[in-house]
């Protein structure tokens, strides 16, 4: 049984000041039926990890280097992350491969360095409304999924996060069917790939203007295993009740 995760990502978002929402998140949590992920900006991580480790919420980072360490200003490395207090590392979302160029082979070695970091890689797939409007999304989410998630990747080290590039912060959210389609597409691939017992236990998380009013009926698509929240993670009040409809799936 794959356990459902609620991952929030912060984005370039937060100060010191935001670290109550952090820890009224966790204090409302101190259990939890489902696992919950909080990826604030770099310089609040470590700050955050000792906020939640008497929780059930965990910590990420957003993004890391493919290089263990070296002359890479502004980066950091899986081992710094984890180091901070980090469990996993998003990877490959839709606004790095844009604002940053990043291809999918270079999302692939950020997983590879991520894994052997001891982090659990949340490696971001997504389709423009260009690609969705000619038909071709299956298409480009198959090639983003076997090019960017590396070969010995397992249930306890992947997370593959469908974020439909037209619906992240837009307030725009896919039909279920179609939310559906690509989860089932991607849950085929990953068997056909890694074989059924790997491939069925790879979460799959659904990302893109999820809110409390639209959870419950999105948790309810098979093979949703959860969501990778942006904005409605910044408070732990819009937060907590996506949290809820997780548990109550």
């Amino acid at each position: 049984m794959r356990r459902k995760l609620a991952a929030g990502n912060w984005k370039m978002n937060g100060t010191s000041a935001a670290l109550s929402e952090l820890q009224a998140l966790a204090d409302a949590h101190n259990t939890a039926g489902v696992d919950v992920l909080i990826c604030p900006p770099v310089p609040l991580l470590h700050r955050a990890a000792e906020i939640v480790k008497k929780s059930a919420v965990t910590v990420g980072g957003q993004d890391c280097h493919a290089a263990i360490a070296g002359a890479h200003t502004g980066d950091s490395s899986g081992e710094m992350l984890k180091d901070a207090g980090a469990t996993s590392v998003i990877l490959g979302h839709s606004e790095r491969r844009t604002d940053h160029n990043e291809t999918d082979a270079a999302v692939r070695s950020k997983a590879e360095a991520a894994i052997v970091a001891g982090l659990n890689a949340i490696v971001c797939l997504g389709e423009s409304l260009q690609q969705r409007e000619t038909g071709v999304t299956l298409e480009v989410i198959g090639t983003q999924l076997a090019e960017s998630v590396p070969s010995d990747a397992t249930g306890d080290t992947l997370v593959i996060a469908y974020e439909p590039i037209w619906a992240i912060g837009t307030g725009k959210v896919p039909t279920l069917e179609q939310i559906g389609e690509v989860h089932t597409f991607l849950r085929t691939q990953l068997v056909a790939r890694f074989g059924g017992e790997t491939g069925s236990a790879i979460r799959l998380l659904y990302g893109g203007s999820v809110k409390p009013g639209n959870a419950a009926e999105i948790f309810a698509v098979e093979n949703v295993d959860g969501a990778l929240v942006g904005g409605a993670s910044l408070k732990a009040a819009d937060f907590s009740p996506i949290i809820a409809a997780l548990d109550a799936a």
